[in-house]
């Protein structure tokens, strides 16, 4: 990383412990994202990556430690971030009884537009991300494709400087995947800040420029996935590390 980048989310020593838990979820960890930057935070189940990311979106206090994203510290001011980041979560956070067209202007309002931008907005996101066709269809007789590309237009209604993206492509078509693909390629060649994670790690190899490793709680590798590849032994793609570093027994 250039040495003049500028950071986006700062974290340092980042505990978090559940009550009633004996473990901690989040033990210590030193994570920077920077402006532009296409990361990815890989991790098994129960690793901590969701814990992670609701700590940076300000929807879960820490224990201990800091988390600056942009220049708000997010312990103390968690609202004031929510006007610059976007959230698309891996469930489908839409309104079944509402339309394609009416889950948006929903959000948009949410947002704080209205009127002919908001209009506006609406229909140059469903032009690129091709639902035009699909706008007056209830969300509850849409098939998963078009239910994840509404999910994920409705995170960034707003054009969020850092979006982050939890399993966007689970469960949709090759068609809905290499889509969804080509429009996040063009928010972060854009200047949008991407944060993904996935359990898919050929997504991860081709998408990220960087990516970070976390497993109990702690991060055990960082860096862009060539270089991971590299410099771990016997492996050829980043599959075979992700395997290597966390190891193949189940995690339920």
């Amino acid at each position: 990383m250039q040495a003049d980048a500028v950071k986006v989310i700062e974290i340092r020593q980042l505990r978090k412990k559940y009550k009633k838990s004996d473990e901690e979820a989040l033990n210590g960890i030193d994570l920077t994202v920077y402006k532009g930057e296409f990361f990815g935070l890989l991790g098994p189940n129960g690793a901590g990556k969701t814990t992670t990311i609701s700590i940076i979106c300000g929807l879960l206090t820490i224990t201990s430690g800091s988390v600056v994203v942009g220049k708000v510290d997010v312990n103390h001011f968690p609202r004031q971030i929510r006007r610059f980041i976007g959230l698309v979560p891996q469930d489908i956070a839409l309104y079944p009884t509402l339309t394609v067209r009416e889950n948006l202007y929903y959000f948009g309002k949410l947002h704080g537009f209205f009127g002919q931008q908001l209009h506006d907005r609406i229909e140059d996101l469903l032009s690129v991300i091709m639902l035009q066709n699909h706008a007056h269809k209830l969300i509850s007789r849409c098939s998963g494709g078009i239910k994840r590309r509404t999910n994920l237009i409705a995170g960034l209604i707003h054009r969020p400087e850092i979006l982050f993206l939890d399993e966007p492509t689970l469960g949709v078509d090759a068609q809905s995947r290499n889509l969804i693909f080509e429009y996040l390629r063009k928010l972060n060649s854009e200047g949008t800040t991407i944060i993904y994670t996935t359990h898919y790690m050929k997504e991860a190899e081709d998408l990220c420029n960087r990516v970070t490793i976390i497993d109990n709680g702690s991060i055990i590798k960082n860096g862009s996935p060539t270089a991971l590849i590299k410099e771990t032994p016997d492996c050829s793609d980043l599959g075979q590390v992700f395997l290597k570093l966390t190891g193949k027994d189940l995690r339920d």
